[in-house]
C-alpha cells in the first residue's frame, strides 16, 4: 500500500508533508504548491503547515472535509484507510502528518501506515 513519493526538489524529507501530499492530490508541482500555501498563510497569518491554512486552500480547491468511523478514534490508521478506500483520491491528516492516498495507496517518504487518521478530504 505504501509507495515512496518526495517532489521535494532538494529531496529533504522534515516538515514539508502537507506540500507534498497536496501537490500529488493536485497534481501540480512541489514549488507551485508551496508557493500558493505560504501566500495563503500570509494572508491568514499563520504558518503554512498549520491546518487552518492548507485546509483552507485545499477547500478552495474544491476538497470537502468528510468524517471517519467513530468506533475506535484512537486506532484508526492509515492502512485501514486506504483499505476502506480502493477507488479516488484522498488527503488524511494523520497525527501531526499529512498523506495523501490514491486508488487505497498511499505516498510519503516513509511508511507512515500506522499513523492514526483523523480526517479526510475528497474532492467531489
Amino acid at each position: 500500500m505504501w509507495k515512496y513519493y518526495n517532489p521535494n526538489p532538494k529531496k529533504q524529507i522534515v516538515g514539508d508533508c502537507v506540500i507534498r501530499a497536496v501537490s500529488l492530490a493536485l497534481g501540480e508541482s512541489w514549488q507551485d504548491v508551496y508557493s500558493d500555501i505560504a501566500i495563503k498563510g500570509f494572508i491568514l497569518a499563520d504558518m503554512p503547515s498549520s491546518d487552518a491554512v492548507w485546509t483552507s486552500y485545499i477547500r478552495g480547491k474544491g476538497f470537502k472535509v468528510k468524517p471517519l468511523p467513530d468506533t475506535c478514534p484512537a486506532c484508526y490508521t492509515l492502512r485501514d484507510f486506504c483499505a476502506d478506500h480502493p477507488t479516488g483520491t484522498y488527503i488524511v491528516k494523520c497525527s501531526e502528518h499529512v498523506v495523501t492516498v490514491v486508488d487505497g495507496d498511499y505516498y510519503d517518504t516513509w511508511d507512515s501506515g500506522d499513523q492514526v487518521a483523523y480526517f479526510f478530504y475528497t474532492k467531489e
